[in-house]
């Protein structure tokens, strides 16, 4: 049995189909994906068996079968011969943690990079900016730290040229290699990246200690994970949001969700502040009691659905995040689908994310 193709999305506008279109398409495309992984991975194929009703028809998203994220750190997930991996990717996790363990085949990391580069020609245009990386190149050569955010860093770092480290190896703002950055690209448009507390706790705040502001007022900034630690010090989008313009007159900051279990599947925030589901993914928000779906504005346990995942079963995940649609297909924005918030972690889940677990 062949793996399912669905290439032909690329073609698609990535939020110029209704919720109700996307849930047949898409569906189509998952239930595929469920019967490949059942066939081709032992271990899914026994979770299913006790989980799920065979007999039960899969007719809506929501009746796709899905496995807890978690099950990646119990398990060697794989539906493809070891010899076929490509690429192993880790999770982020602090000292003792367990971390996920993610097998991709060429076929998967090729239709990551190709559904994640159309995604960021939304936000970006089709020319790659002169990308301002908020992080140390350290993170590169470090092999306890080379896994979602050193992962997030180089699949990002295709969009930029001329990319260049804001951060010394001691976390330290490296004033140099950003003054020279800007210099060499003054007046142009700049697209920076870094994880959400890092940017806070070593470019603002640093920033703001040496009293110094930065000129790129044509920046854009994408930045995700790490959020709990700046809900703790009590700061929330909007702070945060003003705080980069205020230290670099940075006037569009984009936030996205998304998790190494599903890398390329990525949910960016729009004008009007919430995270939207492209047409390759979508989100379902379920009852933390029964794991019916919630409706709208209810908030719940965030499942990620993606059409991405072959040679892991990954297309169908309950994360352990707590969250809530907002709406579908009437977002000011124009934007299509379902657009939805991120409230926070499940109770007693344990912090993981790329800066979050950043000591």
């Amino acid at each position: 049995m062949m793996t399912p193709d669905y290439t032909h999305w690329l073609d698609l506008e990535p939020y110029g189909m209704p919720a109700g279109q996307k849930t047949d398409t898409l569906g189509q495309a998952l239930r595929a994906l469920t019967d490949w992984h059942r066939q081709q991975c032992e271990p899914y194929d026994r979770m299913l068996k006790l989980t799920t009703d065979p007999e039960k028809p899969v007719e809506h998203l929501q009746d796709i079968p899905f496995i807890p994220v978690r099950m990646f750190k119990e398990f060697d997930l794989l539906s493809v011969p070891k010899d076929q991996v490509f690429k192993t990717m880790t999770s982020s996790g602090t000292t003792g943690q367990q971390v996920s363990r993610i097998f991709l085949d060429r076929q998967t990391a090729s239709l990551q990079s190709k559904i994640l580069a159309r995604l960021m020609t939304e936000l970006l245009g089709k020319k790659r900016l002169p990308m301002l990386v908020i992080d140390s190149p350290s993170v590169l050569r470090d092999r306890n730290a080379f896994s979602a955010r050193g992962s997030g860093i180089l699949g990002f770092s295709m969009f930029g040229q001329d990319v260049t480290y804001a951060l010394d190896a001691e976390m330290n703002l490296d004033m140099i290699a950003i003054d020279s950055f800007l210099e060499r690209h003054a007046g142009q448009p700049i697209f920076l990246f870094g994880f959400t507390f890092m940017i806070w706790q070593h470019f603002y705040m640093n920033l703001k200690a040496m009293g110094k502001r930065l000129a790129i007022d044509k920046g854009i900034l994408l930045h995700g994970g790490g959020w709990k630690k700046l809900q703790d010090q009590a700061v929330d989008s909007a702070a945060f949001n003003a705080a980069m313009q205020d230290c670099a007159g940075i006037g569009r900051v984009v936030n996205y969700y998304g998790m190494v279990e599903q890398t390329g599947s990525i949910f960016m925030e729009c004008e009007a502040g919430h995270l939207h589901a492209p047409v390759y993914a979508d989100v379902i928000v379920r009852n933390p009691q029964d794991f019916s779906v919630a409706g709208h504005r209810e908030q719940g346990v965030i499942e990620v659905l993606s059409m991405i995942p072959r040679s892991y079963p990954g297309h169908a995940l309950l994360t352990e995040d707590m969250g809530q649609i907002e709406g579908e297909d009437d977002c000011p924005c124009g934007r299509q689908g379902k657009y939805f918030s991120i409230a926070g972690r499940v109770a007693k889940a344990e912090v993981r994310g790329c800066s979050d677990t950043y000591e």
